[in-house]
């Protein structure tokens, strides 16, 4: 067997984990809350008024249920997983486990999509909302320190992009103070977080309780626009919107890549995953029927809709407490998702996958200080350049192919060790082929994972034909960038290429 397909066994795995250095800390309340405090976020902030307004009309009611029902597979799969493997790096460590060494980098790689650069597009939320805010109270701040430099023309960057002298500055800034939270510890950081979690969700059930009664029948007729096009509306535009708005779900899984901080992580870690997507499941169908009911639909493409759906309720109280209110719960949002791929990265440094760099632990706040900083720096400068619309299906994209290894894993695992303790099952068992397992659930998830990025590479690769080709050369480069830095890098220096060469040699 080649090095490059090895796997890592799960005795392996859990002893390397008893030696990562980080501090044991956080409960299934901090975990759950660390969960909500990603899931809450963008996607409902932000990107349920470009879904509706492109995409789904009023039915991405529809598109935030079918995206749920996806993600609850791929829970209840991250729960098994995470009693039998307690340890941090997310899907990166369970691929580890079951397709080897290569497949483990690349699903590191997705990651980078699902953490790193999706918190860009939370920074581009945060930059909308500080704006609104600040209109409210007179102050007028300039188009070139708070768009990116690039645009999607009107009706979606499948439709063509523009070029544009400016840098979102404030988004930028947003990351770096996340960053610098980051350096002082996860116990700080996260009671930081439970605190803004507490906040947000206050702030929007007060949406919903006050907004419910602003809703107009006719903004919901008809439910389901007809199609115009090929993905825009009709039950095709639905299926799009819950592929762009799938993303809106990773946080609940950022729990996992906290496993090794947890005090007790196959009890802990399951809970907090399956709570936290549970719960933020409940507000995103309440919040997303009040605002296509309060606003029309067609006027929601806009990086900040609920912001426009309280100002059109007529309230200048509430506006101002939910746009702060917004504007602190995106920063929190920000923060766990920089915490999350900080763990992974560090993870695959220990591994020797990546430079000894990312590896650094800080000597008195045991965290990965040097890590931080530079991917603080990468994803500050996404932020400043590319249009939330692009950064939501690159994101969409890399979660969605996670997810599927994950539920994949779990087949894996279930047949490569039968009868290892799982304090956590995947419920509804499944079936045997050639006596091969095949869990229900996980079967569900893979499919439905995988058929979410059928919309996304449809979209990008019909934009390469509307002289628009960013996304697809985004797709392109990003993809060329994995590769080469496995083969260039990556197997040339992993701890567990060392190792089988050392037992070779004996």
């Amino acid at each position: 067997m080649s090095v490059h397909s090895k796997r890592k066994s799960i005795d392996q795995i859990t002893e390397e984990s008893k030696h990562h250095g980080l501090e044991r800390c956080l409960g299934p309340w901090r975990l759950t809350m660390l969960g909500i405090g990603s899931v809450i976020g963008a996607g409902i902030f932000v990107m349920t008024g470009t879904a509706a307004a492109n995409f789904a009309g009023p039915a991405v009611i529809l598109s935030f249920i079918i995206a749920s029902i996806a993600c609850l597979f791929t829970a209840l799969a991250y729960g098994e997983l995470a009693s039998t493997i307690p340890v941090a790096g997310s899907a990166y460590s369970y691929a580890y486990t079951s397709l080897g060494e290569g497949f483990a980098w690349g699903v590191g790689w997705l990651l980078l999509l699902e953490y790193g650069i999706s918190a860009a597009s939370v920074a581009s939320g945060f930059s909308s909302y500080t704006v609104s805010l600040l209109h409210d109270f007179g102050l007028h701040v300039p188009d070139f320190i708070h768009n990116p430099m690039f645009q999607a023309a009107e009706g979606g960057y499948d439709m063509g992009i523009i070029f544009h002298y400016r840098l979102d500055i404030i988004g930028a800034l947003s990351i770096f103070v996340a960053s610098f939270l980051l350096l002082f510890g996860v116990s700080e950081s996260t009671t930081f977080n439970a605190i803004i979690v507490g906040l947000k969700l206050f702030i929007l059930l007060l949406f919903i309780g006050i907004g419910v009664f602003f809703i107009k029948k006719s903004n919901l007729t008809p439910f389901i626009p007809p199609s115009q096009n090929l993905l825009h509306f009709g039950v095709p535009g639905v299926f799009r919107a819950a592929s762009t708005i799938f993303f809106a779900y990773i946080g609940f899984e950022a729990v996992s890549t906290a496993a090794s901080e947890a005090r007790n992580p196959q009890r802990d870690v399951p809970f907090g995953i399956i709570a936290s997507l549970i719960i933020c499941t409940l507000i995103y169908i309440g919040v997303s029927l009040v605002l296509v009911g309060i606003v029309p639909y067609q006027k929601l493409n806009v990086s900040d809709p609920l912001a426009l759906a309280v100002d059109a309720m007529g309230q200048p109280w509430l506006a101002w407490i939910f746009k702060i209110s917004a504007v602190i719960g995106l920063c929190s949002v920000v923060l766990v998702l920089l915490y999350g791929q900080t763990r992974i990265f560090f993870i695959m440094a220990k591994d020797g996958l990546l430079p000894p760099l990312f590896g650094r632990l800080h000597p008195r706040y045991r965290t990965p200080w040097s890590c931080t900083i530079v991917l603080g720096i990468f994803v500050s400068a996404a932020t400043a350049i590319l249009p939330i619309d692009i950064i939501s299906d690159l994101v969409s994209l890399g979660t969605s192919l996670a997810f599927a290894v994950v539920c994949f894993t779990v087949i894996w695992q279930r047949n490569a060790h039968p009868n290892i303790h799982r304090p956590f099952k995947v419920p509804f068992g499944g079936f045997f082929i050639k006596g091969i397992w095949i869990g229900y659930i996980p079967l569900l998830g893979i499919i439905c994972c995988c058929g979410m990025t059928i919309p996304l590479l449809v979209d990008t690769f019909r934009s390469l034909f509307n002289h628009n080709p960013i996304p697809a050369i985004l797709l392109c480069c990003y993809s060329a960038l994995g590769f080469l830095g496995y083969y260039a890098y990556g197997c040339h220096h992993s701890t567990l290429k060392k190792t089988i060469n050392t037992q070779s040699k004996e």
